[in-house]
């Protein structure tokens, strides 16, 4: 049936000869011919029946036996998006692209878990007190700015040092490497189009040795081609991501012509094809094909529509014989089409089916409220009419024809128009409700298709009533903005369009003005929430959100100070929002303050039971404090509600270890590796208690499979040598150390434990340098101390060995270690100088 539609709208195409003409004699001409162009660049302003053509040349690609995609912003807001949208439809004409597939599926799973990495607190990181610290690696979470990860810090890099940043950077990747499984899940979150795209350009070249062209079409560009015109141009022009087989045409489609200071120097590949409204031999053409020839009539259309091709085809498909029966289309298009429709169920079925912003069949039985006898028939008669759209799965009226209908029904009957808008934003709020069935606490924000029926329904419910409805869709919009900058730039449009739709200019202006900001991935965020904090409509729960996102992005910044002040303002905008309280926590956390961090995380768990991630928050706060019976109590009740998660388990498993409760420990590390096995961080802690029980070999085995998986990361490397130290291996730790600081130069518990390892090994001035450069990056750090004096003892030196051992014992007056050696320093040095003073 599908495919019956488009060849009967294909049959009466007219117009844009020389345009088509021009695309199939590219295909007819070999890439290597100078003549060829490998990009087609349609623009013109809206109406001008771009998409309609884009449509066209789709179907003479096929013709020539081409493989097709089609992209437009329905496809998504990334460049991954955008590739997502290939591979489904290249893959649905045969051309599975498995691997791509695969990295897909990977970067949506992996996107959604880098902000427990810097959110989970100090974890493989935590400083250990029979070991070499690392607790300052905490601080690297500020790197995650200088990595361009974390979106909407960007203003706050300037008030960093950028040494500072570039300082800490390797730490963060070290962080997202014990996290995930290898480097390129980690790429997958720091720069996804690094790895999907080399992968989608193989999966073209495979699939273009069964077709003769592959042809990428990308539509709507003044839309997508804010975050999508760098991607391709760095994909046409230049090798970094391999080979782009030559068989590829791209053609995309905006209101606007190329960006010349990009691709200016380009034009010899590139055919331009600027669109106007139909010229008059066009229009005519059009209008005699559809059996309209009275010259009165024709001129009059000529006159009303001005040549725009989607009003022209709309007329001509009605047929008038009389200059009256066209009548005045300022109005509407659509109206003089209702009034020819002389089916009263077509005529409220077409107005009615333009409320919403598309349809599938779900959407258009709860618009048009038909019989369900009558449903499919109806749905097929819409998607036949010359102004819509059907992208496949979801229909779509024309901009100019759906605006002008809109407008229609509400001046026409403004109660029908909220009414019939407030049913439609009820419909989707029970299917969110249905998708939101059996989800913890925040959850659904995590789920795609959750999203995308919140943001329908907001959509009606401000077309309905704008003011009442705008404070929700702001709130929403901050949430989303907190998890997904490219979901956020919809909800901007969306608000936009409903401000249209409503003949609500103040929302409009809203929607335009944080639809620009959101543009940009790493600065948008900023000052997008300013101008929300500033806007009246903004709650107070509103105020609170804008303030906890903006302390998340202080606090990603490591600008814990900061962030703590813009928690404290969420909490007073809106006591009672337990994300306010949590980030709270989180932020005191890093500061230290562990107490009134605890206190807070109370408040959040007291606000909303049954939150796993600030159950374990509070866990690791427990943990961090030295109070491990209620840690594990915390993440007993974390487990209970995810038995999956790997952190809790983890986190559980270290203090079990901790409390001697080695068996236990075990067996959550088991399963926290079973549970997610890209995780670092319980491999390595099961390898660091399987030593501890002398159980070497399988010590070594998971310290081996983790160094397989993170090659890359210093603290893996760290971990290894210092299991080596400990096993008496102590020429392997050297080495192992030594791989460490490659990865990393700057990192203290690494150069102490070398310099341990060569004490041992009786190489004492290696050893003394390797733990001087320690103590000069952490001048606290008492087990980099104890092991300095030890070896400056036995260069002869004890008045530094004396000097070294008071530090540790002034900053811990228990640390018995340090107190046994201050004493034999002290009696050998008197000793010896009693020897110099009384020679015998």
């Amino acid at each position: 049936m599908q495919e019956l539609i488009r060849q009967r709208s294909r049959a009466g195409f007219v117009g844009r000869g020389r345009e088509r003409a021009a695309f199939r004699a590219n295909l007819e001409t070999a890439p290597e011919d100078e003549r060829h162009r490998f990009l087609f660049h349609v623009h013109g302003d809206a109406g001008v029946g771009k998409t309609f053509l884009v449509r066209e040349l789709e179907q003479i690609a096929r013709e020539k036996g081409a493989l097709t995609a089609y992209v437009d912003e329905s496809a998504g807001a990334s460049a991954a998006e955008a590739m997502g949208a290939i591979s489904r439809q290249l893959g649905a004409q045969g051309a599975r692209f498995k691997e791509l597939d695969r990295l897909l599926a990977a970067h949506r799973d992996r996107r959604h878990e880098a902000e427990a990495v810097v959110t989970a607190g100090p974890g493989p990181t935590d400083p250990e007190p029979d070991g070499p610290s690392t607790g300052s690696v905490l601080v690297a979470r500020a790197g995650l700015v200088g990595l361009g990860m974390v979106p909407g810090v960007g203003a706050f890099a300037g008030a960093l040092d950028a040494e500072r940043l570039a300082h800490h950077a390797d730490r963060v990747r070290a962080g997202l490497s014990a996290r995930f499984r290898n480097q390129e899940d980690v790429q997958l979150v720091l720069s996804p189009e690094r790895v999907l795209t080399p992968a989608l350009l193989t999966e073209l070249t495979d699939a273009a040795s069964s077709a003769p062209w592959i042809v990428l079409f990308f539509d709507t560009y003044e839309r997508t081609g804010p975050f999508l015109d760098g991607w391709l141009h760095e994909t046409m022009t230049t090798d970094r991501h391999g080979a782009l087989p030559a068989t590829v045409v791209v053609v995309t489609a905006g209101q606007h012509p190329f960006d010349t200071a990009r691709w200016g120097g380009f034009a010899d590949f590139v055919a331009d094809l600027p669109l106007g409204p139909f010229t008059e031999a066009e229009a005519r053409g059009l209008l005699a094909d559809r059996g309209v020839v009275a010259e009165p009539v024709v001129e009059e259309v000529l006159r009303l529509t001005g040549g725009l091709p989607v009003l022209v085809s709309t007329l001509a498909e009605q047929r008038p014989t009389d200059p009256d029966d066209v009548g005045d289309f300022s109005a509407t298009a659509v109206e003089r089409f209702l009034k020819w429709e002389q089916n009263p169920t077509h005529r409220a079925l077409a107005l009615a089916c333009a409320l919403p912003r598309s349809l599938d069949m779900d959407v258009f039985r709860a618009a048009a409220e038909c019989p369900d006898d009558e449903a499919d028939a109806l749905f097929g008669w819409l998607r036949g009419l010359a102004f819509v759209d059907d992208r496949g799965d979801r229909l779509r009226y024309h901009g100019l024809v759906r605006g002008p209908m809109l407008r229609l029904q509400r001046r026409r009957s403004p109660r029908g128009w909220t009414e019939r808008h407030q049913r439609l934003a009820a419909e989707f709020g029970r299917w969110r409700a249905e998708a939101a069935d059996g989800l913890r606490p925040h959850q659904e924000w995590d789920q795609e298709h959750w999203r995308e029926l919140r943001i329908e329904e907001l959509y009606h419910a401000l077309c309905a009533r704008p003011s009442a409805a705008l404070p929700a869709a702001i709130e929403d919009l901050i949430v989303v903005c907190g998890t997904d900058r490219a979901a956020g730039r919809r909800w901007a449009r969306m608000l936009e369009e409903a401000g249209d739709a409503a003949a609500a200019p103040d929302l409009q202006d809203l929607g335009r003005r944080l639809a620009r900001l959101l543009v940009d991935d790493d600065t948008g965020a900023t000052p997008a929430m300013d101008l929300l904090l500033a806007h009246p409509a903004t709650s107070a729960r509103g105020r609170a959100l804008a303030h906890t996102l903006r302390g998340i992005e202080l606090r990603h910044a490591g600008d814990h100070q900061r962030a703590l002040r813009e928690c404290d303002q969420a909490v007073g905008h809106a006591p009672d929002l337990d994300v306010a309280h949590h980030n709270r926590g989180l932020t005191l956390r890093f500061l230290g303050d562990l107490p009134a961090a605890l206190a807070a995380f109370d408040r959040a768990d007291e606000l909303t039971p049954g939150m796993a991630r600030v159950i374990a928050g509070r866990g690791e706060t427990h943990r961090l404090a030295g109070r491990l019976p209620q840690a594990v109590a915390d993440f007993d009740r974390a487990v209970s509600l995810d038995p999956t998660d790997s952190d809790a388990l983890s986190s559980r498993g270290v203090c079990l270890h901790a409390l001697g409760r080695y068996d236990e420990a075990l067996a959550d590390f088991d399963r926290a590796v079973g549970a997610d096995g890209t995780r670092l961080w319980p491999l390595v802690r099961r390898a660091r208690l399987r030593a501890e029980l002398g159980d070497w070999e399988r010590a070594f085995t998971d310290l081996d499979r983790a160094v397989r998986a993170a090659p890359g990361s210093a603290w893996v490397a760290s971990e290894r040598g210092e299991t080596y130290r400990r096993a008496g291996r102590f020429e392997e730790a050297v080495t192992e150390f030594g791989r460490a600081l490659t990865l990393q130069p700057d990192y203290p518990s690494v150069l102490a434990g070398r310099g341990a390892a060569h004490y041992e090994l009786g190489r004492d001035q290696q050893a003394l340098a390797d733990l001087n450069q320690a103590v000069e990056l952490s001048p606290g750090y008492t087990w980099a101390l104890v092991r300095r004096a030890r070896t400056r003892r036995r260069l002869g030196d004890a008045e530094g060995a004396i000097e070294d051992l008071r530090q540790v014992v002034e900053r811990d007056p228990g640390h018995a270690q340090a107190l046994t050696a201050l004493a034999e320093a002290q009696a050998a040095l008197e000793n010896h100088q009693a020897e110099r003073t009384y020679p015998t």
